[in-house]
């Protein structure tokens, strides 16, 4: 994050997972001068707000799954999806601008987006076709 903000990491808070409980990311913490905060143990009401957003993301991504009657496999793009709608929707934690505008102080654009789970076409390259075959395929969730 300080190599694309440009701007140093003051202070980390976390719960008391492994991947930030050791000794090497301390060291690596007090190396940097990061006040490194963790939550009381078995305590989630302390992270509440990413607790919160947690749930709305899963919410999220479970509906656009259903919707579109894809499969579980497609979770992980559902969840890359949600979570990339939400720094585009404006938010009162950062003064009703979108996080990716608070962030990169530009006004996102919405001209890319396209509806979750649409039917795509695929290309077919030269080379794997028949002159007088389709040059598209068309491409759907099973």
């Amino acid at each position: 994050m300080e190599k694309q903000s440009g701007q140093r990491i003051k202070v980390l808070r976390s719960d008391r997972g492994k991947e930030y409980n050791n000794s090497e990311f301390d060291k690596f913490c007090e190396e940097e001068g990061i006040d490194h905060q963790t939550t009381v143990s078995y305590n989630p009401q302390q992270n509440g707000v990413s607790e919160r957003k947690n749930r709305t993301v899963m919410e999220m991504a479970r509906s656009m799954l259903q919707e579109k009657h894809l499969p579980k496999a497609f979770w992980a793009e559902a969840v890359y999806t949600a979570v990339y709608l939400l720094n585009r929707c404006p938010t009162k934690a950062v003064q009703n601008m979108t996080p990716i505008e608070a962030w990169s102080e530009r006004k996102p654009s919405a001209k890319h987006l396209r509806v979750f789970g649409s039917i795509c076409y695929v290309h077919i390259p030269t080379e794997k076709r028949h002159k007088l075959e389709e040059k598209k395929q068309k491409k759907e969730s099973s």
